[in-house]
């Protein structure tokens, strides 16, 4: 049976797209030791994560040489199409908040949300920015002040225009461009599911282009590919974790900063992620993300009254100024002369966050029914760009603060990026206190990160069914661990470099999905006319 999918009592259609809605999610799984599987698309991206991992183990040098060039070839050469659809991805969310489509409600006009505002909204960000931001926030500013790899725009390192442009490109690796990549994906996967009837995963989206083809060969390879970009991404972010704990650990108690005890933090993770994930989204991984934003907010606030409160302030104001200004500049590919600062950062970091989306994206879509178009992109565009500016102003500012007065460490650069944060602790009052809640954190948010990409990977290769046995949720959340473990083991920070490497490399071809599915998604909403 095949049904319109605008409704012929209201308005005639404004496209003649049809839906096969016969077609449901899972319809093609097989069942086997008690999981429930799409078999072409779980079964060859199992093979595809364990032979890297069996190649990366025999072959350290080998993978990571690969994987370094192919990412330099990706950077070189496709710099122009990262900056590109990345602008376009923004340019698409912002037309998206002020036309008709935004009064569209995912699910229907009688859809109510699943889960409140605040919940939403921390599970959203706790999965796309924590971890990241944990990371970056603080070394990432003080790299571009102090020259480390080369300066944005080329300013003159140490100098006041260049404090101001460094928090302005941080901001900018971390505002609107991130979060519109998974606003794309994210709204484009709960629209064509919640309001089309489709399964729950990326080939879905791909209906009003490719028709029935996204059910047969051509969606398996699109799902492959989310998934292998789900996995390298994940596996990247949990070796910063590792690395960041570790090194907080180090520098605040003097255990080892070594393989064993990141290894030891990967377990731990893995353990708390499995007992979350197969708790499912409310029992784990809402809690776990309620209690983030607190932890979160916390931290900020005790920096805000330890730290140089009135230089803090100050500083929300130049980095919201200096974003704007140098929004433009940062966006153009054109004639640019901070060639090895703009592919080392930039074109990193989207690739990086386009790899990173079909598993943000979808674990967005998951946790959106109920809200309209305009909400949905002003929650997830608007509102973490506005939290990053204030988070920056704090972690970044304090930092800063100390580098431009020569107190610390970090007034020498970055020697180490795992330790900056809590380097810049050292120089605040309730060190310790600070140094504790900034493990902690590191903790959680990865955990929620692991959960929602467990979640994630487990409805793309279920054939987008979300009610998946428990067993198959514990196997994904476990297959993280074990591959960060057995790369760590390896090729230590030879098999970091090999998957951010991958990370990038994913995310070349990638972009061009995201680019299509602009298009697909535009076509989708253009035929709900009559719901606006």
């Amino acid at each position: 049976m095949k049904t319109t999918i605008d409704s012929p009592k209201r308005r005639q259609p404004v496209s003649r797209i049809k839906y096969d809605t016969d077609y449901c999610a899972g319809q093609d799984n097989v069942k086997i030791w008690g999981l429930d599987i799409h078999n072409p698309v779980f079964g060859i991206s199992v093979s595809l994560i364990l032979l890297f991992i069996i190649l990366t183990l025999i072959f350290p040098e080998g993978a990571k040489t690969v994987l370094t060039q192919a990412r330099g070839w990706s950077i070189n050469h496709f710099d122009w199409l990262f900056m590109a659809g990345c602008n376009l991805f923004v340019l698409f969310c912002l037309i998206l908040l002020v036309l008709p489509v935004g009064k569209i409600r995912l699910g229907g006009v009688d859809a109510i949300p699943e889960f409140s505002t605040l919940s939403w909204f921390s599970m959203l960000f706790a999965a796309g920015m924590g971890i990241g931001l944990m990371f970056w926030s603080v070394a990432e500013p003080v790299a571009y002040y102090t020259d480390w790899y080369g300066t944005p725009l080329n300013v003159a390192p140490r100098t006041e225009d260049g404090r101001t442009l460094a928090l302005s490109a941080t901001m900018y690796h971390w505002g609107l461009h991130p979060w519109a990549i998974y606003a794309v994906v994210g709204l484009a996967l709960a629209f064509f599911a919640y309001n089309k009837g489709l399964p729950l995963t990326i080939r879905s989206v791909f209906y009003p282009i490719f028709g029935k083809r996204c059910w047969g060969t051509l969606g398996n390879i699109i799902d492959i590919l989310a998934v292998l970009a789900t996995i390298f991404g994940l596996a990247t972010s949990l070796g910063f974790g590792a690395q960041q704990a570790a090194g907080g650990l180090s520098h605040l108690f003097g255990i080892s900063n070594g393989l064993g005890t990141q290894i030891a933090f990967i377990v731990v993770v893995t353990m708390i992620a499995i007992i979350s994930v197969s708790r499912g989204l409310d029992g784990g991984v809402k809690i776990l993300s309620n209690i983030n934003m607190l932890m979160a907010g916390a931290l900020i606030a005790l920096v805000i009254v330890v730290g140089p409160t009135l230089s803090i302030f100050q500083t929300v104001g130049t980095i919201t100024k200096g974003y704007v200004e140098n929004f433009i500049p940062l966006s153009n590919w054109v004639g640019r002369q901070d060639t090895e600062w703009f592919h080392g950062w930039t074109v990193f970091y989207w690739a990086w966050w386009v790899s990173w989306s079909p598993f943000v994206g979808m674990f967005i879509a998951q946790v959106s029914k109920g809200r309209t178009v305009r909400e949905f992109v002003t929650a997830v565009l608007l509102i973490p760009t506005l939290v990053t500016v204030l988070w920056m102003s704090v972690m970044g500012g304090t930092a800063l603060e100390q580098a431009t007065h020569g107190v610390g460490e970090l007034a020498n650069g970055i020697s180490d990026v795992s330790k900056a944060m809590f380097q810049m602790f050292d120089h605040l009052p309730m060190t310790f206190l600070l140094s504790t809640l900034g493990i902690v954190l590191v903790l959680l948010f990865f955990v929620t990160s692991s959960d929602s990409g467990s979640l994630v990977i487990d409805s793309i290769t279920a054939g987008g069914k979300t009610d998946v046995p428990t067993a198959q949720r514990i196997l994904w959340a476990s297959l993280e661990g074990v591959i960060a473990i057995a790369l760590l083991l390896g090729g230590g920070d030879q098999a970091l470099t090999a998957l951010q490497a991958g990370a990038i490399t994913t995310g070349l071809p990638f972009t061009l999905v995201l680019i299509l599915m602009c298009w697909s998604l535009y076509r989708g909403l253009a035929t709900e006319k009559h719901l606006y």
